[in-house]
């Protein structure tokens, strides 16, 4: 029972950490090929909160999909999609913003639960 437990929290945190890798990388190519162009939601600068973003849709989920520093790295990502969902989507209606409150819901868990045993974590 603790294997499908472990399996369970493995898919919890490969899966959607994967799946925001697509939202990340175009951003990361982005920033990297100078374009700095973007949301500034907070009021700190495009470039800025651009920055933050890769950092949490990127570098935070190859963390977490590693199961290394799962729960400090799964902080910002959650952060990033709290960002998403209340102040960049705010006035969207649900079915827009529902994939950044899934993320979100998908990161708290892991937050809560760490990252099982299949993880440079627990090794």
């Amino acid at each position: 029972m603790k294997n499908l437990t472990d399996i369970g929290l493995a898919i919890l945190r490969i899966a959607p950490s994967s799946l925001m890798l697509t939202h990340g990388i175009p951003k990361l190519q982005k920033m990297l090929g100078g374009d700095f162009a973007f949301a500034n939601p907070l009021g700190i600068g495009e470039a800025p909160s651009l920055f933050l973003t890769v950092i949490g849709e990127v570098i935070c989920p190859i963390l977490i999909i590693l199961g290394y520093k799962t729960r400090w790295a799964a902080v910002p990502a959650a952060i990033t999609m709290f960002v998403a969902a209340f102040v960049v989507h705010a006035s969207d209606p649900i079915d827009v913003k529902e994939k950044a409150f899934l993320y979100l819901f998908a990161f708290v868990a892991v937050i809560f639960t760490g990252p099982g045993s299949f993880s440079f974590d627990r090794k």
